[in-house]
């Protein structure tokens, strides 16, 4: 693509740079589809495993998002590439779990299974389930603004 009169042309990013924002990064917008059929937003906070190419979100039983996600698993993360010229963007569709391995890996892990049961049983009594979206498409795009 060549610049034109208002500055360079949008870039497609590659693979690397995609996965590089969304490990980097853990925070963005997602998107549900209400029975209207319109986007819901919601701002979260996630986890992005690589090697999975999954991304996983931890929220509550009852949240909008939630019921969103049960009714049609058709889901979209916008992440901002750390400037405002770049962001990538995750699509799927979305399973909601309560399954302690889900719980787990949104955690992070423990060493101590004392602790990792205490977690479980803190997740367990705040109802919250783990958002997972298997990234059947990734995507984004930068702007290579000179100087910036």
């Amino acid at each position: 693509m060549s610049e034109n009169e208002s500055g360079p042309a949008p870039r497609a990013l590659t693979e690397d740079e995609l996965v590089k924002i969304l490990g980097e990064q853990g925070f963005g917008t997602l998107a549900t589809v209400k029975r209207s059929g319109h986007p819901h937003l919601a701002t979260v906070l996630y986890r992005w495993d690589p090697a999975e190419r999954v991304v996983r979100i931890s929220t509550l039983e009852g949240r909008i998002k939630t019921r969103h996600l049960r009714r049609d698993p058709r889901v979209a993360l916008h992440v901002n590439g750390g400037n405002v010229w770049s962001f990538a963007v995750v699509e799927g569709d979305a399973e909601v779990s309560a399954e302690a391995a889900e719980l787990v890996a949104f955690a992070g892990g423990f060493e101590d299974p004392a602790e990792e049961r205490a977690h479980l049983e803190r997740m367990a009594a705040e109802r919250r389930v783990v958002i997972r979206i298997p990234a059947d498409r990734l995507y984004g795009t930068a702007l290579d603004i000179p100087g910036e």
